[in-house]
């Protein structure tokens, strides 16, 4: 990848744009920025996320997705470029086999809330879709890999198992749970 910074205010951004990792430079309302953009807000609250207390095996696991996160920023920024493999996809997949198997089934709709963990794991969720929807507008227009399309696809949903499961880690031995959404149609009972 290209140099590392040694000066961060450079002032050469100031004309509306900003320089990919090929030295090239495109407007900083480019659908690529806005992804790139998306993929840095996503990993910064995951950051936020890891400041709170979870299982081992979920931060290690965290700590491991914003590392890809930051490859596929990475492969973002340089046009044509793969640094995110497909493998990355499969540890997701694994993640949310065996967190989901341990999880009750859902018999309803739950809201993005509990512990203020699993509120996080949903904002990463929400973050997540939306890096997603820039990636496939990205795709629209320049044609990109398959493989950070379906990571983050993957990503989003592993964020809202991860949610369920931080609902029920307590670390005084205790089990939490989800919030469910209270319809008018099941108050109602219909």
């Amino acid at each position: 990848m290209g140099n590392r910074l040694t000066q961060i205010a450079t002032r050469t951004g100031d004309n509306g744009t900003t320089g990919l990792g090929d030295n090239t430079r495109v407007s900083k309302n480019s659908l690529r920025v806005h992804a790139m953009g998306d993929v840095d807000e996503l990993n910064s609250n995951i950051g936020v996320l890891l400041c709170e207390a979870m299982p081992d095996d979920v931060r290690a696991l965290l700590v491991e997705v914003q590392h890809e996160l930051f490859n596929l920023g990475g492969e973002l920024s340089i046009p044509g470029f793969e640094l995110l493999k497909a493998d990355a996809v499969l540890v997701l997949d694994n993640a949310l086999a065996q967190h989901n198997e341990a999880l009750p089934r859902l018999q309803e709709f739950i809201l993005p809330a509990g512990t203020r963990a699993a509120a996080l794991a949903h904002v990463c969720r929400t973050v997540a879709r939306r890096a997603e929807r820039a990636v496939v507008a990205l795709d629209g227009q320049e044609a990109l890999k398959d493989t950070p399309r379906h990571y983050l696809n993957r990503l989003s949903d592993l964020m809202f198992v991860l949610a369920r499961v931080l609902n029920r880690y307590r670390t005084d031995g205790s089990v939490g749970d989800d919030v469910y959404w209270k319809s008018e149609r099941i108050l109602q009972g219909s």
